[in-house]
């Protein structure tokens, strides 16, 4: 796992610094948003988890025309544990941290695609084996402007955790971003 996590530090450091020299002239396009997410796990993780409540903080910086922008986003996901026969399992909860890109083919849509770990707070609760797993998250939304450099980010992602203990499963869920932004 500690390779998992040096990777991601390498790739959100190369993606930092390609982001600043290519546009450390003009930041105006710079975006930051914050909000609330939901998810609902999918597959085997259905099976132990009902739902996922949480939020996220994001950066986006602009590398080409407005089009094409670098993300790079924090947040805390809690996944409430199912009863199973009358007993109550452990909460999930995990910090991702990823870095990606955003592209607009059109208008206010977009694709964005981000890769990073993810982090177990409460390993020993639930008795995993491994406190960070790789995390990569399919995503597309669109942008809602409310006057000036204000919008709502509307976003529904696939976001996919590797395994969390060694005979274990990926822990994939279906999550929803509603998100304030703002540009700098």
């Amino acid at each position: 796992m500690k390779t998992a996590i040096k990777l991601s530090t390498f790739i959100i450091a190369a993606l930092t610094f390609v982001t600043f020299s290519a546009k450390a002239q003009d930041r105006e396009g710079i975006r930051l948003s914050v909000g609330p997410e939901v998810g609902l796990p999918i597959g085997d993780f259905g099976d132990f988890y009902d739902w996922s409540i949480g939020g996220s903080l994001q950066a986006d910086f602009p590398i080409l025309n407005n089009d094409l922008f670098v993300t790079v986003n924090a947040g805390y996901n809690n996944f409430f544990a199912k009863d199973i026969n009358g007993i109550s399992g452990q909460d999930l909860q995990l910090i991702p941290v990823k870095a990606g890109l955003k592209y607009f083919p059109i208008s206010n849509f977009y694709v964005q695609g981000e890769a990073g770990a993810s982090f177990l707070t409460n390993k020993d609760d639930i008795g995993a084996t491994k406190s960070a797993a790789f995390v990569y998250a399919p995503q597309v939304g669109y942008l809602f402007h409310v006057g000036g450099k204000n919008y709502l980010d509307a976003g529904i992602r696939f976001e996919g955790n590797s395994k969390f203990t060694d005979q274990g499963s990926s822990n994939n869920f279906l999550g929803l971003r509603i998100a304030y932004g703002f540009g700098l």
